[in-house]
């Protein structure tokens, strides 16, 4: 009986235990259970922001050339690779010169002839042997021959097809043996200029009087800036800024829009004229602005809304309301005031209730691929 209450006493501990007795701490993964989730979050904070705006663009070339045949003849040779930079003043064509050779000859010779004949009626009008009539006409005979060489020079000159400007030529319209020139000045080729290169694009005239009316009222200051950015067709930034050149003096009435056009460079000639892009423009300075990615905002049939991580550690979805851009960011107007985590990668990983690890967002490791960063300190090459 003594050993029995004995034993009695040596279980009660165990099963206090196994009921609960020992407790965890809130928030802690109970044994064996997987870790939660890491998220990249950014803590939000309110700065200056340059609004912008993305307006639809196209690409131009700075100077287009067309190359044309400016004498009737068949074409001897093409001189130049198509699709290659060439330099203003190559030979790019040879049209067949052996007619305006002859004809050069020729004028050159009836010149000769013409300024003997002067100088032999010039001792004879002072003797009155020739009346000055037959002298004038033997002058005028002389301008009329030379400007007869002049030509036949000039078309001699222009059987040689010359480049008249530096860029990229396209491709021929004409082979080796076609006869061009005749009846019109027939079209051999397109050169265009690419560096740098134009943008045109267009801008709502109701947009431009809304900033206008934000400047007035002191809720934003005039953006001093001209330079721009450059959004490729794929959502790539253009890595070299441009500059904002022109903007047109009045509004076009079928489309109450303005014309504007930004100069970029393009050394590579990476930028083609015809090519469909979006400027990101600078419209005004905004001071503490909430900024955040445009990646961090999450747009449904129920709203604008962002996740972020509560005190508890759990991710927990907040709604936003948005408004311009800057760069590449959102403008947040309502439903954050500052300090908040925001999860800016994660969110499939991110259940709503549920605990995540927030780390603090890496905006380069996010856009380099894993082998452009970085290698950890003491790793091998």
């Amino acid at each position: 009986m003594k050993l029995h209450r004995i034993a009695l006493l040596l279980l009660i501990p165990a099963f206090l235990s196994a009921c609960g007795g020992d407790k965890k701490s809130p928030g802690m993964a109970a044994p064996g259970a997987m870790p939660p989730p890491e998220v990249d979050v950014i803590t939000v904070a309110s700065s200056s922001a340059t609004l912008t705006q993305e307006l639809p663009g196209r690409l131009q070339a700075v100077r287009t050339a067309q190359v044309r045949a400016r004498v009737e003849g068949v074409v001897e040779k093409r001189q130049f690779e198509e699709g290659s930079d060439i330099a203003a003043g190559k030979s790019l064509y040879l049209i067949e010169p052996r007619t305006y050779k002859a004809d050069a000859d020729s004028a050159e010779a009836d010149v000769a002839v013409a300024r003997l004949t002067v100088e032999r009626y010039k001792p004879l009008l002072g003797i009155k042997a020739v009346s000055q009539q037959e002298y004038d006409q033997a002058v005028a005979k002389v301008k009329q021959a030379e400007a007869a060489l002049a030509k036949a020079k000039l078309d001699l000159e222009n059987a040689k097809v010359l480049a008249p400007i530096s860029g990229r030529i396209g491709r021929t319209m004409v082979t080796e043996g076609a006869l061009v020139g005749r009846g019109e000045a027939t079209l051999l080729a397109t050169i265009e200029q690419l560096d740098p290169i134009y943008v045109n694009f267009t801008q709502s005239n109701a947009d431009v009087l809304r900033l206008q009316q934000a400047i007035k009222a002191g809720k934003l200051k005039r953006s001093g800036q001209m330079r721009v950015n450059l959004v490729l067709e794929d959502g790539s930034l253009y890595p070299q800024p441009g500059k904002l050149i022109f903007s047109d003096l009045a509004v076009d009435p079928n489309t109450g829009s303005i014309q504007l056009r930004a100069l970029f460079p393009n050394p590579k000639r990476e930028l083609l004229p015809g090519t469909f892009v979006r400027i990101r423009v600078p419209q005004a300075e905004m001071d503490k602005a909430i900024k955040l990615p445009q990646r961090a905002v999450q747009i449904s049939p129920q709203g604008q809304s962002v996740m972020i991580v509560n005190a508890e550690g759990k991710a927990t979805p907040l709604p936003v309301k948005t408004g311009a851009m800057s760069g590449a960011d959102w403008i947040i107007e309502e439903g954050l005031k500052g300090g908040e985590q925001v999860i800016v990668n994660g969110l499939q990983k991110a259940r709503p209730g549920n605990p995540v690890k927030p780390v603090p967002w890496n905006p380069v490791a996010t856009l380099l691929p894993a082998a452009a960063l970085p290698a950890p300190a003491g790793a091998k090459k």
